[in-house]
């Protein structure tokens, strides 16, 4: 009994004076690093304020350059975290963590890989959206045509682009859609084309009718006057009706500006068309009777007529 208890007293000296002897190499590395442990401090506060000078003075740079204020934010907090991400290797470097730096930059390159699949379309808004806030191809405000939505952009971010459509509804539209289709902008010019189509009976006088259709358009006030002109063309013979298409431009590019052109043209064509006679003709429809065809509904009739007289 008295081995085995001396036994135990041995190997819990042992463990005692392996642990103090670790306490103390632990102790005593860490007042050796406590310079190195400063410097890397030092050196963090360093390029703290390095970055925070460079992102300040490159916001003040890009504010001339760059409207977009969520580009601006997003290129000045990218510069300020490469500059820390850069200081803080160098103190891991003055602590003499090298195998750490290399671990470091290993494990993010997998990370960044990994995340780069994980959030592709995420990562293409935002690129998209850089894109669109340097070539500027829309403002808030612009009245634009994309990915079979119409409206009033409200919001231009980097992620997505906000409009409001003319029911009032609210609709956000991905960045990648808005760079990777067409876009249509109507703001973009100060004038705007009305394609007005209209039919005319075919027993109306067609020259007149052109004649009459150019008139009544070109003395509008909504129409423009300057290198423009009103086009008057031939659409094609319809079902009970001659087509034509009348064209003109006006000084605005609005949507409500449009809708009230349209109307206008409208009204003052019918109301030149009633004061000369000239009709705008419902659709018509012919019956055919008759196996051949060509045959008219008396002609059947008596047909039938015989044939009943002859049982």
């Amino acid at each position: 009994m008295e081995d085995e208890l001396d036994n135990q007293i041995d190997l819990l000296h042992e463990g005692y004076v392996a642990l103090r002897d670790k306490l103390i190499g632990w102790f005593e590395t860490l007042v050796a690093m406590l310079p190195n442990f400063f410097l890397a401090v030092i050196v963090l506060l360093v390029f703290y304020f390095i970055a925070k000078a460079i992102r300040v003075g490159i916001n003040r740079a890009l504010t001339r350059l760059v409207d977009n204020r969520n580009i601006l934010e997003l290129a000045t907090q990218i510069i300020f975290y490469v500059i820390m991400i850069i200081g803080t290797f160098v103190a891991l470097g003055v602590l003499n963590l090298d195998k750490t730096v290399t671990s470091l930059l290993a494990g993010a390159g997998v990370i960044g890989l990994a995340l780069s699949f994980a959030f592709q379309d995420l990562a293409t808004n935002f690129i998209s959206g850089i894109f669109i806030a340097v070539q500027k191809p829309l403002q808030i405000g612009d009245l634009i045509q994309t990915h079979e939505y119409i409206g009033y952009v409200k919001r231009i971010g980097l992620r997505a682009i906000d409009i409001e459509n003319f029911d009032g509804q609210y609709v956000i539209i991905p960045s990648k859609d808005v760079f990777q289709t067409p876009l249509l902008n109507y703001n973009r010019l100060n004038h705007r084309r009305v394609n007005l189509p209209i039919g005319v009976s075919y027993g109306d006088d067609i020259e007149k009718v052109e004649r009459l259709l150019y008139d009544t358009i070109r003395n509008l006030e909504i129409t423009r006057d300057d290198y423009t002109d009103v086009r008057i063309d031939f659409d094609g013979f319809g079902d009970s009706s001659v087509n034509f298409i009348v064209r003109f431009w006006i000084n605005h590019c609005d949507q409500p500006s449009y809708h009230r052109a349209y109307t206008q043209a409208g009204i003052a064509i019918k109301k030149a068309f009633d004061k000369n006679d000239i009709t705008i003709p419902f659709p018509i429809r012919t019956l055919d009777f008759g196996i051949k065809g060509g045959e008219k509904m008396e002609q059947q009739l008596a047909i039938l007529e015989k044939l009943g007289k002859g049982k």
